[in-house]
């Protein structure tokens, strides 16, 4: 079995690196500026840079396409027609909906498409990590031996029926999830100010925000921007996701607690009634990852991005449990948050009075509000463009603390999820 791998990007290294160590046969490309790079960086390891993917496609039994989800199109149909008769072909984009369209539309007939997920960023071995496997045209000998050649990665393997329940899940574990804390850090650019520096940024609760906001704003702009634009059940949850934040804000500034305490009851108990004990964070260790004075006496919170979480699962009937299957670390560590707060009484009860009476909070919470609908005006719009640029803003506002906030937050992952 020889691998080919169109794309060496960090994805695709990782993936070549990792099937050649397991003894593989291995070759790839990538674009033509790239190749003297590629070929010093990666002849040690015995990985065979050729000059294209007419050249990868016609040499290899495994071809991975690993490039980014809103160029698969542009680039499936380059070379497909030179993929050898009877290959297995695959993908690592993050959204399969384009994925699956193009090699349906470009890849020959007798091509098997048995593609794929890994749910973790290039920082990671894939020893270890969930890899999602979705058998979408193959016969049952085809399908054992993509599996096989998978395990080699040593990855957990989750296998799913369709591409479209891998993107269901994913628009919620990675795209509304990544606009979540995509909306925090915008806020807090928009304000002027670093959350470490506040005390009603200070606890356990906070620390994760404000960690995983840091982790995300340290990676590229392209890898969320495909996540949330090009899948569609990412939009649908998006706009939910913004109303619902909509109707909790008009609550507050109305002071209607009535109405708010009865929508955050019936949140709490559709999406936590059957999960009475903590299982997914240790609340005194999230005290201990924090950037900024740890002296600082911690103040209430509104929590707003929790809360609009949460109300959102229950409006669209989103069990979040069954959506780790496919967790990564942002998320699991959202729902763990989500479920810190809800399953104190006492810490729930401080959320709702700091959201509906707090004036203090209430410039705060207003810049989250804005935040939100700016994100979700960019998705819905398709604005690829746009999207990035907006990443960009809040990422260069971060810029001097990114490096220091994806260190502390892998060691919070790896503390916190073990």
């Amino acid at each position: 079995m020889r691998i080919g791998i169109i794309g060496l990007g960090d994805m695709g290294k990782l993936y070549a690196t990792a099937f050649a160590k397991a003894g593989y046969a291995v070759c790839g490309t990538d674009v033509a500026q790239r190749l003297q790079e590629l070929r010093q960086e990666l002849l040690p390891q015995k990985i065979e840079i050729l000059a294209d993917g007419h050249e990868v496609s016609r040499k290899s039994d495994f071809v991975i396409y690993a490039v980014e989800a809103e160029k698969i199109d542009e680039v499936v149909s380059q070379f497909a027609k030179s993929t050898k008769y009877g290959a297995i072909v695959a993908g690592q984009t993050s959204v399969k909906h384009p994925e699956i369209a193009a090699f349906e539309k470009y890849l020959p007939a007798d091509a098997h498409i048995v593609t794929s997920h890994s749910l973790h960023g290039p920082g990671f071995s894939t020893e270890g990590q969930i890899l999602v496997v979705i058998r979408h045209r193959a016969t049952d000998e085809v399908y054992q031996n993509a599996l096989d050649t998978y395990k080699a990665l040593g990855s957990t393997i989750i296998e799913m029926d369709s591409y479209q329940q891998h993107d269901k899940i994913v628009a919620d574990t990675q795209a509304v999830t990544h606009m979540g804390f995509e909306s925090m850090g915008s806020a807090w650019k928009n304000a002027g100010f670093y959350p470490w520096d506040n005390p009603v940024y200070a606890g356990g609760i906070d620390n994760i925000k404000i960690l995983t906001t840091l982790r995300i704003f340290s990676y590229k702009s392209h890898i969320y921007a495909g996540l949330a634009i090009l899948n569609p059940y990412a939009q649908i949850q998006v706009r939910m996701y913004a109303k619902t934040e909509s109707e909790l804000f008009a609550l507050m500034i109305a002071e209607n607690e009535k109405a708010f305490r009865e929508k955050i009851r019936a949140a709490k108990d559709f999406v936590f009634a059957n999960h009475q004990e903590l299982i997914l964070l240790n609340g005194q260790m999230m005290e201990t990852f924090s950037l900024g004075d740890q002296s600082h006496a911690r103040k209430p919170n509104s929590h707003l991005s929790i809360l609009s979480m949460v109300c959102t699962w229950h409006a669209m009937g989103i069990n979040p449990y069954d959506h780790l299957i496919c967790q990564t670390p942002p998320f699991r560590l959202r729902l763990g948050i989500a479920e810190y707060l809800f399953k104190s009484e006492e810490l729930l009860e401080e959320t709702i009075q700091a959201a509906l009476y707090d004036k203090n909070m209430r410039k705060d919470d207003l810049e989250f509000h804005t935040a939100v609908h700016e994100w979700a005006s960019i998705i819905g719009y398709g604005d690829m463009k746009g999207y990035k640029a907006h990443f960009e803003a809040a990422k260069s506002f971060f810029s001097n603390r990114l490096l220091a906030g994806r260190e502390l937050s892998s060691e919070m992952i790896r503390q916190l999820m073990t």
